[in-house]
């Protein structure tokens, strides 16, 4: 009879930790599966939204966008834009955590350097995207600089030739991006016992070495996991994108955001939209489950 009467109660505990967390599961269902799912639904219909009787279409906005010229142009921008900012982002992020950590800067002038080189995680997206507009202007300071040292002869409009628009917008997310690597592999760096240093210095192991052999197998687990977030953050990237080049000039910058909100909203074409954000999805899903697993593996 007890184990009766106690199993209400037992049932009860156990669903009362769902009955706390059923307000954001319903908002996640509302704001975030149920798109999903119209998004997935419309991916198969003809021109949904623009035409009354919507009729399926089987696979046929799959295919268009995959044999798509720009589609394809929008891969390489975003592949490259992708990998090069995550290979910047750690190299700058870990240089400055280590420069951070030395104990061979006095402390105010470190704590000086901190708040300077977390500025730019300080701006959003908006606010980086018109400074360096002005920045790089071809009336701007970048190139009055360059033209004084004699390093260029004549104004670069460099988020407006073809030439130089994607390397510049690189550049601008490596700036805007890096204080992220840098504040958690300064973390990183702080939990590293002194003693394998000091046991590594007394067995004869230069500095080279001893970064190689311990500091960067100690950063690993964070170093992984930072790049895994890093490419499905920068491969979603739009608002840096969209107000400082717009996809241009002449789709020199097209990125999979721009692509897909232009098909959206510039074409009025929201299947083929609809179907390139799928695909999309298809992409940070793979990146995600290799962050888990890494996850995993790491715990």
């Amino acid at each position: 009879m007890s184990i009766l009467k106690s199993s209400p109660n037992i049932f009860r505990k156990r669903l009362l930790p769902y009955f706390y967390l059923s307000p954001t599961i319903l908002l996640m269902l509302i704001l975030m599966l149920l798109p999903i799912v119209m998004v997935i639904g419309y991916s198969f219909m003809d021109n949904v939204i623009m035409n009354k009787d919507p009729q399926f279409a089987g696979i046929d906005n799959y295919l268009e966008i995959l044999t798509d010229k720009n589609f394809h142009q929008s891969v390489k921008n975003t592949f490259l834009f992708t990998v090069a900012s995550v290979i910047f982002h750690m190299i700058i992020g870990l240089t400055f955590a280590m420069l951070l950590n030395t104990k061979r800067i006095h402390p105010s002038i470190r704590s000086l350097f901190r708040v300077i080189y977390v500025l730019p995680w300080v701006f959003t997206a908006a606010i980086i995207a018109i400074l360096w507009r002005l920045l790089l202007n071809p009336n701007g300071i970048i190139n009055y600089f360059l033209e004084q040292l004699g390093i260029i002869s004549q104004k670069i409009e460099w988020l407006g030739s073809r030439n130089t628009a994607l390397y510049a917008l690189i550049f601008i997310n490596i700036w805007s991006g890096y204080p992220f690597y840098m504040v958690s592999l300064l973390a990183g760096l702080q939990g590293i016992s002194v003693d394998l240093y000091e046991a590594a210095e007394v067995d004869g192991a230069n500095p080279v070495q001893r970064f190689v052999y311990i500091t960067i197998p100690q950063l690993k687990p964070i170093i992984v996991s930072m790049a895994m977030l890093d490419c499905i953050w920068t491969m979603q990237q739009f608002t840096l994108v969209w107000m400082t080049t717009g996809g241009g000039p002449i789709r020199a910058t097209e990125m999979l955001s721009t692509y897909t909100y232009k098909l959206a909203f510039s074409k009025y074409q929201f299947s083929l939209a609809s179907a390139s954000a799928v695909i999309i999805l298809l992409f940070s899903m793979l990146l995600a489950f290799v962050y888990v697993r890494t996850q995993k593996a790491r715990d």
